[in-house]
């Protein structure tokens, strides 16, 4: 190892606080800070290009911890170089409401990018970075002035090559030659159970040179090496690069470096006076020497980084105006002026064509119309492109044009997903991913990511139930809207024709806080009719479709394609009211009375149907109503077939509001 004495000094402050906080927390990672602080010291210090008095700034570096357990890490960096991130609030590692979670989290400390722990996912949130990043410039840049131009760096570990996602978003930015995605592989060779070579024997430099990425090795903890590679890295730029990094988990523990022993628990407070000691470290705990503070300090360089920056964001706005405030507008996440009075207009044609068509092409037509509004969107699908109709006549592939606006992501549900939560965290750029329904599972845990930092990413899957048909119970979904409408955060709408459809499109766009799941039909849905109140009240999630002839004496409850079923019923009965519910989630955020208009508290007598899974509505319809939905997986036939035999029928929504009123 060639690093320097006084170098080697400044990384370890990274190693001290980190084993410092969680030991005081009794909780936590220590190994990977330990670890990775001679690859973190060369980075921070003298390529992340981010200013800590603006943690914000357009053109900052963005830096993702994706083996996120590592925390400390992250934590220590921010506190060292100078963000808002006090001595005391690394004190309070893992505490309640402290700025310092167990896992990086979004929101909480300056200069969080985005929320990692589920591993894996950190690392293809980069690659959604990188890939907004490449798209933004490409589009805005000029060949005279680039106002879009930093990098991405990612640590990852392991874990994260051990999880499927990676290779999903991996492989796609290969393809996409993302040349400005820089990821350290902490290649300690331990997980919690050990060492991972008996499950962890993946040549992990031939893989990532499969996937068209260039391959760095160097030994992690000599940092002339690191700096090497890193110039490398950042000088190819058809390529993202990884660099293989030999590192020593603990490195500095005499009795736990190198083992699973430093991973996910303190080192106790005998090893940590001995670490000390093989430090050469003096100092108490949480007490860093003012020298070392001098040499980490990126407070003046950062400001002269993005002083400049605006110097020529300012020449680009003098050359360049209409560009220039159309950058700005994206970058705020504002939508242009005009847009929600465009999209109500368009609604209106919609209704006035009281088209029947599934509701699949009804959201096609939605893009149509309002996707050449807004350029920031982003689209894309996992594969299935012509099943889902997610491709519009103005879809370029940024694989061709890289100032384009579509990704093909390929048969890569997870990867696709956690890809647009980075798209959306770097800002310019509003996505929407697309699959069939079913496949919304292998997506899951991006799905709740998405939520859980309140992205606006807009899922959209289509082919929504047992009306897809022949392609039987592997391909129809039961269990998954429900399970999307008990994601906290997540709006979702199922609509019923073509009106709904576009509501819910102008929904989704317009939600500044929050992703949304669009649920659309491969059947052809019949044209429901509206008067211009109802249109309004379709977009408070749940509305009154079709008023009670006589005394009001029961109800009926519907989303997307069971809402013909409730108005055939409807055309049966005397004193009930149809409710469409497109949006639960959206109804519920209504304030009291408009729900009790919609749903009076005192009719008991209440039927819900959707093609589903009947656990949901119980709450709707309290113990005395009844749920006509699925309790069971499909089958294969024709879709009306499966509708009769599962008895999802108008004639059972009247024997079932019959009963109840009897």
């Amino acid at each position: 190892m060639t690093t320097p004495l006084n170098e080697r000094r400044i990384a370890n402050a990274i190693r001290v606080l980190a084993m410092d906080a969680v030991q005081k927390a009794n909780s936590g990672h220590p190994g990977a800070p330990m670890g990775m602080a001679d690859i973190a010291d060369v980075v921070w210090r003298e390529f992340m290009n981010h200013n800590p008095t603006n943690p914000n700034w357009a053109n900052r570096d963005r830096f993702v911890l994706s083996n996120g357990h590592g925390s400390m890490l992250q934590y220590a960096l921010l506190h060292l170089t100078g963000y808002d991130l006090s001595i005391e609030d690394l004190k309070a590692f893992r505490q309640l409401h402290s700025k310092t979670p167990g896992h990086p989290e979004l929101g909480y400390a300056p200069g969080i990018e985005t929320t990692t722990g589920p591993l894996g996912q950190g690392i293809a949130n980069a690659v959604g970075f990188a890939l907004a990043e490449k798209t933004l410039a490409a589009q805005f840049n000029k060949d005279d002035i680039q106002v879009v131009d930093h990098f991405t760096y990612c640590f990852l570990g392991d874990g994260c090559l051990m999880e499927g996602v990676s290779h999903e978003a991996c492989s796609l930015a290969g393809t996409l030659g993302l040349g400005k995605l820089i990821a350290y592989y902490d290649d300690n060779g331990i997980s919690i159970d050990g060492e991972v070579e008996g499950w962890f024997s993946d040549d992990t430099e031939q893989r990532f040179l499969a996937y068209g990425w260039q391959v760095i090795k160097v030994d992690g903890h000599d940092a002339d090496a690191i700096r090497q590679a890193t110039v490398e890295a950042k000088a190819e730029t058809a390529k993202p690069t990884i660099i293989i990094c030999k590192t020593v988990i603990g490195l500095g523990s005499p009795n736990k470096q190198g083992k699973e022993d430093s991973h996910g628990a303190p080192l106790g407070h005998d090893e940590i006076v001995l670490t000390r000691e093989a430090l050469g470290w003096t100092d108490e705990a949480f007490v860093i020497p003012e020298d070392v503070y001098a040499a980490w300090d990126a407070k003046a360089k950062g400001a002269e980084s993005e002083a400049a920056w605006n110097e020529t964001f300012a020449a680009y706005a003098a050359k360049y105006p209409t560009e220039a405030a159309e950058l700005k507008r994206r970058l705020s996440g504002e939508l242009p002026a005009d847009f929600v009075a465009k999209a109500d207009a368009y609604i209106a044609e919609v209704n006035a064509k009281a088209e029947t068509i599934a509701t699949r092409k009804a959201s096609q037509n939605a893009l149509q119309a309002l996707v050449p509004l807004l350029p920031e969107v982003l689209g894309g699908s996992a594969d299935l492109a012509g099943s889902n109709l997610t491709l519009w006549k103005g879809a370029q592939g940024v694989q061709d044009n890289p100032a384009g606006n579509y990704v093909h992501y390929g048969v890569r549900e997870f990867g696709m997903t956690a890809i647009a939560n980075g798209v959306a965290l770097h800002g310019g750029f509003i996505p929407y991913v697309a699959t069939f329904l079913m496949f919304m599972e292998y997506a899951r845990n991006a799905v709740r990511m998405s939520a859980l930092m309140k992205q606006r990413v807009i899922h959209v899957y289509t082919h929504d139930s047992i009306g897809l048909g022949e392609d039987g119970p592997t391909h129809q979904p039961v269990e998954q809207i429900a399970s999307l409408r008990g994601t906290p955060n997540l709006n979702t709408w199922r609509p019923c024709d073509t009106v709904e459809a576009a509501i819910s499109w102008k929904s989704a766009l317009t939600r500044a806080e929050g992703p949304t799941a669009l649920i659309f039909s491969r059947q052809n849905l019949p044209f429901q009719t509206r008067t211009q109140a109802q249109i309004e009240n379709a977009a408070k999630g749940g509305y009154v479709l079709a008023e009670e002839k006589g005394e009001l004496k029961a109800i009926i409850i519907a989303t997307g394609s069971e809402v013909s079923l409730a108005m055939e019923a409807y055309a049966q009965l005397e004193g009930v009211r149809v409710v469409s519910m497109p949006c639960a989630e959206e109804f519920m955020k209504q304030d009291a009375a408009y729900r009790e208009a919609v749903l009076p508290s005192n009719i008991r007598a209440r039927v819900a149907v959707e093609a589903a899974h009947v656990d949901y509505w119980w709450k709707f319809v309290g113990l005395d109503g009844r749920v006509i939905g699925m309790t069971t997986y499909g089958e294969s036939a024709p879709a009306k077939d499966l509708f009769q035999f599962f008895g999802i029928t108008t004639e059972a929504v009247v024997a079932a509001v019959k009963e109840i009123t009897a």
